[in-house]
């Protein structure tokens, strides 16, 4: 009788330890929500015949967790080109995903979409692929991307128009939670 009761209570035991112990836990609930951001960015095309890129844009963040984001971006970019021939103006839109790799602050974005040229003449969409590594605080995001534009038209080693161009680009943002 007195195995039994002591059995009994050492069961009591744990289950009043556990139902503390999950209770002592600290609960930390990540506030998932939006954010917005206005950015500008330059860029430097790597391929001829553009000098360089001028743009501004709007990201809409969502945030799954402390460290993952969904975000959605727009805006209007512009190549310059030299001479009489005419400059590339697209539309940008692309969705991505965030990841923060270091102390809440640094992070790596993949993004993925389509840039709608609408310069004169030329009306092509082009897809949009662009890694970004970056550094954001609660206010302020500054990042380095690389973009590779499969459709935008190049001017090739022998003289000829080619396709897929690439540039590099500094995106400066302020952006806040709505």
């Amino acid at each position: 009788m007195k195995s039994l009761f002591n059995l009994k209570s050492i069961f009591v035991i744990c289950i009043l330890f556990t139902i503390i112990s999950a209770n002592a836990q600290e609960k930390k609930n990540y506030d998932q929500g939006f954010r917005l951001g206005f950015g500008i960015s330059g860029g430097l095309p790597l391929d001829d015949p553009y000098d360089f890129n001028l743009g501004a844009d709007v990201r809409v963040q969502y945030d799954l967790s402390k460290q993952y984001s969904l975000t959605f971006t727009t805006g209007f970019s512009n190549m310059f080109v030299s001479g009489k021939n005419n400059d590339l103006g697209y539309i940008p839109a692309k969705a991505g995903f965030k990841a923060f790799v270091l102390k809440d602050k640094l992070y790596l974005m993949g993004e993925v979409g389509a840039a709608f040229a609408i310069t004169n003449g030329y009306n092509k969409t082009s897809l949009l692929i662009s890694p970004v590594i970056g550094y954001a605080t609660d206010i302020i995001d500054i990042s380095l991307r690389y973009e590779h534009y499969n459709d935008f038209p190049v001017l090739e080693s022998n003289n000829t128009i080619g396709e897929g161009l690439d540039q590099i680009s500094l995106r400066i943002a302020y952006g806040f939670k709505i």
